[in-house]
Formats: C-alpha cells, sequence, structure tokens
C-alpha cells in the first residue's frame, strides 16, 4: 500500500538562530535562512557550541540532481489563472528570488525552501522527449501551454543544458501554443524559435520586472538578469516580431511599489503591449523567509512592510483563496489596483488581449512511419 505522506509540522513565526547562514556562505544568493522542510522527520540546526565543533562551513555551492520523469506537462483546474496547463523543467531556481512563491515545494524533495532552493536544483533532462510522446497521443487536444509559472525555465543553468530550447523545438514543429515567463535575458538566444512562431500566432512572452533599481534588484534577485538587461531584452523581442508585455510581480508594498508607474512606462517605451502585476504572496516559509531577508536589508521597514501585506490579506499573512491570492483585498490592494489599471490605461496597455492559435496544431509524421495508401 501507497504511504501516506507525513503530516507537516508547524513553522515557527520567525527563524530560529541556527536556520541563519552566514553571509559568507551565502554570498550571492537571495535567502538568508535555510530551515528544514515542513514535512522533514527530524530537525537539524546547526549550532556553535563554543569548542568550534563545526569548523569552517563551505559556502553554498549549485548542485543539480537530474529526474526521471514519467510525465512533463501538469495540468490544473485553478478558476483564477489562465492556463490549464504548464511545463516546468527544472525544480528549484538559481535566480535565488527572496519572495518566489515556488519555494515551498522543494519540501517535497525533503529539502529546504531556503538556501536549498537556489542551490539545489533537479532537472528533467527527458522533457523534450516526453512533451512529444504527449502531443502525440491521439486524444490530445492543444491549448496553450504555460512555461516559467513555477520557476524560470532560462535561469543559469539553462544555458549549459539547454532544456528549455529542445521544448521550445517540439512546440515549434507541432505549431502549438506557449505563453513564457522569464526574468533572464537568455530569453534572446532562442529568437530563432520564437519569432518563426510569432509569425504563425504561436508565441507570446512575459518579462517581470520587480523594480528599476539595480541595487534592490541585486538584494531580491541576485542572480537575474539586471533590470537594463530585461528591458533591453523586451525591446530584443518586440524587433523580433514577438509579442511581449511586462509584469510587475511581485509588488511589495514599501518596497518598489512606488515604481509602478515607472516600471510601466520603461517597458512601453522598450517595445511592450501589455502588463500585469501580482502582489507579494506569502505562502508557508516564503514568509520566514521573506521577513528574515527585510530583518537583514531594510530592518527599519520590516514592521511598516508586515503591516502592509496583512492589511491586504485579511489580517494575515497570506490568504490563498483564488480570486484574492493575487491581488489581494482591502482598502490598500484596491489603491494598488487601481493605481496599476490606470497608470496601464494611460500609456495604451491591455486595450486588446492577444490570443493563441490552436487551428494551426499538426503531429508530425515520423520518418520511419508507413507510408499512406492514399
Amino acid at each position: 500500500m501507497p504511504q501516506a505522506r507525513p503530516t507537516p509540522r508547524p513553522f515557527p513565526a520567525t527563524a530560529r538562530a541556527g536556520d541563519r547562514v552566514d553571509a559568507e556562505r551565502r554570498r550571492g544568493r537571495g535567502a538568508t535562512i535555510n530551515p528544514g522542510g515542513r514535512y522533514e522527520a527530524e530537525e537539524r540546526i546547526a549550532e556553535d557550541d563554543g569548542w568550534g565543533s563545526l569548523g569552517e562551513l563551505p559556502p553554498f555551492q549549485t548542485e543539480i540532481a537530474y529526474e526521471k520523469a514519467r510525465s512533463i506537462i501538469t495540468r490544473n483546474t485553478s478558476p483564477d489563472i489562465s492556463f490549464d496547463r504548464s511545463i516546468n523543467p527544472y525544480r528549484g531556481c538559481e535566480h535565488g528570488c527572496v519572495y518566489c512563491f515556488a519555494r515551498p515545494t522543494h519540501a517535497y524533495l525533503g529539502l529546504s525552501p531556503g538556501l536549498d532552493f537556489e542551490s539545489r536544483l533537479t532537472v528533467k533532462p527527458d522533457a523534450a522527449a516526453l512533451l512529444e510522446k504527449e502531443l502525440s497521443a491521439p486524444s490530445y487536444q492543444p491549448r496553450t501551454i504555460a512555461i516559467g509559472t513555477n520557476t524560470d525555465a532560462y535561469q543559469p543553468i539553462e544555458r549549459k543544458l539547454k532544456v528549455m530550447r529542445a521544448i521550445l523545438e517540439v512546440l515549434s514543429a507541432f505549431n502549438h501554443p506557449v505563453g513564457i515567463v522569464t526574468k533572464s535575458a537568455l530569453v534572446q538566444r532562442d529568437i530563432d524559435i520564437l519569432a518563426p512562431m510569432a509569425e504563425k500566432g504561436l508565441v507570446k512572452v512575459a518579462l517581470s520586472v520587480t523594480t528599476l533599481d539595480p541595487k534592490t534588484a541585486r538584494g531580491m534577485e541576485p542572480r537575474a538578469a539586471s533590470p537594463a538587461k530585461r528591458l533591453e531584452t523586451i525591446r530584443r523581442l518586440a524587433e523580433a516580431g514577438i509579442p511581449v508585455s511586462v509584469l510587475v510581480a511581485p509588488i511589495i508594498p514599501a518596497i518598489n511599489e512606488h515604481e509602478i508607474e515607472r516600471i510601466l512606462d520603461a517597458a512601453k517605451a522598450a517595445g511592450a503591449e501589455g502588463a500585469g502585476y501580482v502582489l507579494l504572496r506569502l505562502p508557508l516559509e516564503v514568509r520566514d523567509i521573506v521577513q528574515e531577508w527585510l530583518l537583514t536589508h531594510h530592518p527599519d521597514k520590516l514592521r511598516h512592510v508586515m503591516s502592509l501585506i496583512r492589511s491586504t490579506r485579511g489580517g494575515k499573512d497570506y490568504d490563498s483563496q483564488w480570486g484574492q491570492r493575487m491581488v489581494g483585498s482591502g482598502p490598500y490592494a484596491w489603491m494598488i489596483g487601481r493605481r496599476f489599471e490606470m497608470a496601464a490605461e494611460r500609456i495604451g496597455f491591455n486595450a486588446a488581449r492577444r490570443r493563441l492559435r490552436t487551428d494551426l496544431f499538426v503531429k508530425p509524421q515520423k520518418e520511419k512511419a508507413q507510408l499512406s495508401l492514399f
């Protein structure tokens, strides 16, 4: 009989001292803590006993594990998102965005949603072959596949592994529509695939731009492309005829909310044709990770930021209710939403929604397939 998943243990309201990691060990990383996953049977806390028993701990290095997946397309029925299927070729993300709402998924692997999430990565090397098999199934019906909605498919290890590029080659061969979300300039590498797909109405790309301040970006998203590089990427994609939009995501009260209008103006000037936003989400362990990051980088704003967040989540740190989790509720959330809508309307964003085509979908004939009689 299959074993039941262990009951998740409660985690503390604030991180323990033993969860915090020395600045030298985490240099170039986003999270400042590495708490145990909520499904682990044991808790281990690094504690100096005064005798130097811990020794010199090594810095966090990126480690890659390979996963033998059985399928690659993930389905969902969430009513508040615009797609029902997605592909995630990687687990974990080296970009190290401190606010990433996908961090808690690392607990399913027995790893920490903290520094483990951005340094102990898993790749699905057979993703393209699995995709080709699933798209070739007689019962398959095409609809837009979303990529980059959980972890970024263009994170740094993609430069060498090229799993995302192989996926795009399959989608292009099948004339299958795809929507991509990224904060990496590496997407420019695949313009040679994306531009022909765009001519057929099969692709759109969204660049996440959280801030225009390189110092703030360096602290929040240490291994993602700089704000200037992301705007350049928007320009390059637009010039190649690829529909591109900007995501102001996430909006963090008292940290980057004052930049909403500036980000939209800069993206429009670069060639973006649409925009969206997401209010900061703090599910499960993300709450502690963000609070510890604020304590490290913005100690004077910690209480204020958390107070504003709770005012948008019904007095809680997070509300997972559909329809509320992305935008929040209450007067403060309403104000952010109206600011965004007014700025987007002023510069001509979102006048019409671009729909990708599914009528061009075709299953390529294999070279060794039996010849038709007619």
